[in-house]
């Protein structure tokens, strides 16, 4: 039986005294849980020197594994008389008679407790509407009796409460499994939502890039075009530079072209592992076994982490797609038709002072 015994604490802001009642049930529910299964006692309970309280079975099972010799009672064979115990709740450890734990007398009040508490519950769920599906409970690979209740956080995998009492986990620090259940489911939400807009704004970079590769290959079209109807306008000359010109602008305008695809087609990949790795969180969202989910939740968070880490977006720089150094003056002179480049920077004063002066040297030689 589990031991939230599906009991429904009251919203926030209630008041009176139905709140109140309700307050009250929530705390007693506290105090009637077994520190060894992690439920609500199951008779009978019995009462050890240090007052702790434990069920019988749960108090056997520690007792029968810290004393492997003893016989129970009604076994045939060699009797071993008594043996040690340790509370599991405060470590006190008592010898006991040749009874075992049969010889702890019983908390009747607990036990009395324990039936006007399940008859409070019982008169409380008549009126409420049965669960669709009754939850399924995985059972521990080294003890088949016990459910998988509790998780170890030094291990970080589901384990049951006798692998804490007396199992591999008796060391390791451990937690409800509905606690860590919460918070994983809460890291793997906030995770999606992280990532849904990350791949947003992969979306809206790529869609920027694009329009980038329009723009380059509109301005190539355009800067070729002026190019070409320059060119047209000189004669054969010029025709062998013009095809060299035009050459270096199809060659920087495929380079870059071939830079900005490529680097869409690698966000392109990046975004289909993220939608990939989304599609597999939300799915997940809908597994109902707790440890099933824990051992998921914790390789896609891992690979969330992975993946945003991974997600530095590399952008052509400002002013990429840019063709506009690509330019010529036609109104140059025919003499510097044999020599003719993309413009420089310099003026058409610049260019003449300069060609009187080596005019002048030449004369001066």
């Amino acid at each position: 039986m589990n031991f939230a015994l599906g009991f429904k604490p009251p919203s926030a802001g209630s008041s009176g005294p139905g709140a109140g009642r309700g307050a009250t049930m929530e705390n007693l529910e506290k105090q009637l849980i077994c520190p060894v299964c992690l439920e609500i006692f199951s008779k009978p309970v019995v009462i050890l020197p240090c007052q702790h309280n434990l069920c019988r079975k749960c108090a056997n099972d520690i007792f029968q594994s810290a004393n492997p010799l003893w016989q129970s009672r009604g076994s045939s064979g060699i009797s071993v008389s008594g043996g040690r115990f340790r509370c599991p709740s405060c470590r006190h450890e008592v010898v006991l008679d040749r009874h075992g734990v049969y010889g702890l007398q019983r908390n009747l009040l607990v036990e009395n407790i324990l039936d006007l508490y399940r008859q409070h519950e019982s008169t409380r769920l008549v009126d409420m509407k049965p669960e669709p599906q009754q939850q399924q409970h995985l059972m521990c690979d080294d003890h088949d009796e016990e459910k998988i209740n509790i998780y170890c956080l030094s291990c970080q995998t589901p384990t049951c409460s006798m692998c804490k009492v007396f199992g591999k986990h008796k060391d390791c620090d451990v937690a409800p499994l509905s606690s860590v259940y919460i918070r994983q489911k809460t890291e793997l939400s906030d995770g999606i939502a992280t990532l849904v807009a990350t791949n947003d704004h992969i979306q809206a970079v790529i869609s920027q890039m694009e329009e980038s590769c329009r723009s380059i290959e509109e301005n190539g079209k355009r800067t070729g075009e002026k190019l070409a109807d320059s060119f047209d306008t000189l004669v054969a000359i010029l025709e062998e530079r013009k095809q060299e010109l035009v050459g270096l602008i199809a060659k920087q305008q495929d380079d870059k072209l071939k830079h900005v695809r490529c680097l869409i087609r690698q966000h392109h990949d990046d975004l289909e592992g993220a939608v990939t790795l989304v599609e597999s969180a939300i799915q997940l969202m809908e597994e109902p076994h707790m440890p099933l989910f824990i051992q998921s939740a914790k390789v896609i968070l891992e690979k969330m982490t992975e993946t945003a880490r991974a997600s530095d977006i590399e952008r052509p720089e400002l002013g990429f797609e840019s063709m506009s150094h690509f330019s010529i003056d036609t109104d140059d002179l025919a003499v510097m038709l044999m020599n003719i480049d993309f413009c420089s920077g310099k003026t058409k004063k610049e260019d003449l002072e300069e060609g009187e002066e080596e005019s002048e040297l030449e004369l001066r030689y």
